[in-house]
């Protein structure tokens, strides 16, 4: 049966792959990206490649809240439901390094605009037909400041990707247990994959891309992963695993998600 999936960052490396691949099964495919010069061409190639008409997108530039929620508004007035959310859109170098809001970038890319668009789409995804969220994490990951959460502190973009990446692999733990009727997945697509963000930010990789588009479309279309909740699928070592102890402690947990509705004027 064809899903509606919702793919963000999905105009290039791996979220652009995966989209390839489960637009070639049928399934109804919404493409997210910054540009909207870069997103048409985008849709026509997953169109032309998928032989698969039912390819549309959405812009919105993940660093601006406001345009993560005006995006969320649009999805909401477009889709009667979502089967599937992929939350694959991040940034790891980056010649700005705090938005408009001074709030650092990685945080907001990586794990603020995914959160906020995962709580306005909510109802959909509660309409979608046993409903996944595969959000992307990193075999990075590493302890929260929230002085540089909160923006009030600089550290460097290594470190504040790895954080980012544990907030957002805290979050998937915690929703995947007070969501209802929606399974949660937490995934690390693979280290050092040939993707544009690992070469600008390391200058060379260690497995193809096609790596991490192969685990994302079997997590968000194989039958074997339907009532798989609350876990983190380690794509090194190709099963589920372990992530960072911090990702099970329940008061750090709480912590992060009162805190983060505060930044996000959620309370």
């Amino acid at each position: 049966m064809a899903k509606t999936i919702l793919i963000t960052g999905s105009t290039d490396g791996i979220g652009k792959l995966a989209a390839i691949k489960l637009a070639s099964e049928g399934h109804e495919i919404y493409l997210h990206g910054r540009s909207s010069d870069k997103l048409k061409k985008v849709i026509a190639e997953v169109m032309a490649q998928s032989n698969n008409k039912n390819i549309k997108g959405f812009v919105a530039d993940f660093s601006d809240l406001k345009a993560v929620k005006k995006m969320a508004q649009d999805v909401n007035s477009e889709l009667s439901k979502i089967d599937v959310l992929i939350n694959n859109a991040g940034v790891f170098k980056s010649t700005t390094l705090f938005n408009k809001d001074r709030l650092d970038i990685r945080f907001v890319v990586n794990y603020l605009a995914p959160y906020l668009l995962t709580e306005e789409l909510t109802p959909l995804l509660q309409k979608g037909k046993k409903a996944r969220i595969i959000n992307l994490s990193s075999a990075a990951q590493t302890p929260v400041s929230y002085e540089a959460l909160k923006g009030n502190s600089q550290i460097p973009m290594q470190v504040s990707y790895a954080q980012s990446k544990l907030a957002l692999t805290m979050w998937s733990f915690h929703i995947a247990k007070s969501l209802k009727k929606i399974d949660v997945i937490a995934l690390n697509p693979g280290s050092l994959l040939n993707t544009n963000m690992v070469k600008e930010a390391f200058g060379h990789h260690r497995s193809p891309a096609d790596k991490g588009a192969v685990i994302l479309f079997e997590l968000a279309n194989a039958e074997k992963y339907t009532d798989v909740n609350g876990k983190y699928y380690d794509n090194d070592k190709e099963a589920f695993g372990e992530a960072h102890p911090d990702a099970y402690n329940e008061a750090k947990i709480d912590k992060l998600i009162k805190s983060t509705k505060v930044l996000l004027n959620l309370e």
